[in-house]
């Protein structure tokens, strides 16, 4: 047990999904995982343990934002050896081709902060995706017909953000959507020599307005998960 997951050794899988909203794990642990237990509920921040295709698996929410995803990212990888960690969550659309329910893979993740900011100093690292995965992700998706963009995604740090100047600087370099976990995770896997990954559903769009409503959330996400777990044991 750590200070904010309380499952025992041996209850978490080497590979966990981690999306934000806890009872986006339960859904997701739900549908897709066979005998899926309950490993943590510390804090409401559900995780759950189960097979998949006969692989373990641990869907394992990790709140809102880098701070709070840095937490759960540190005591999975540090407590119990995780060796791959995929983000699976939503995101907002920033470019006109990229539409609502399409799914974005995440090659690099740029950010102006975050947890991991104060070790680099003055230098601007580079988050990016591991390559065994990025490239399973994508050949899962070709064979979905899923709609899908991999680029890079912008991390931030606010999620009322009063920078529209920032916004447009994303747009004009061809950042594909903005969340707020994936940079952080990124780094978090280099710095530990893991494995990590981030494949968004696009819920809303910044230059349309365009907005999926919350009770067909669910049902859009189902090509993400889909793609993040044959990605993760491929």
């Amino acid at each position: 047990m750590t200070i904010h997951i309380g499952a025992q050794p041996g209850d978490i899988a080497q590979t966990v999904l981690m999306p934000g909203d806890p009872y986006r794990a339960k859904w997701a642990a739900e549908t897709f995982l066979k005998d899926a237990r309950l490993v943590n509920e510390v804090r409401g921040m559900l995780g759950f343990t189960g097979t998949w295709q006969g692989n373990r698996v641990t869907i394992q929410g990790s709140g809102m934002g880098m701070p709070s995803l840095s937490i759960y990212a540190n005591e999975l990888i540090r407590d119990y050896d995780a060796q791959t960690l995929i983000r699976i969550g939503s995101c907002g659309g920033m470019q006109p081709q990229v539409g609502i329910r399409d799914v974005i893979i995440a090659m690099t993740a740029s950010t102006v902060t975050s947890p991991s900011s104060g070790i680099f100093r003055e230098l601007n690292f580079a988050p990016a995706a591991d390559w065994s995965l990025l490239r399973a992700a994508v050949e899962a998706a070709e064979k979905k017909g899923a709609k899908t963009h991999v680029g890079g995604i912008y991390s931030s740090d606010v999620f009322y953000a009063e920078r529209p100047d920032l916004d447009k600087q994303m747009m004009r370099h061809g950042i594909l959507g903005v969340e707020m976990e994936a940079a952080e995770l990124y780094t978090l896997a280099a710095r530990h020599g893991r494995r990590a990954l981030a494949v968004l559903t696009v819920s809303d769009h910044l230059q349309t307005g365009e907005a999926l409503p919350a009770e067909d959330r669910e049902r859009s996400f189902g090509d993400m998960v889909e793609i993040a777990l044959e990605a993760a044991f491929a």
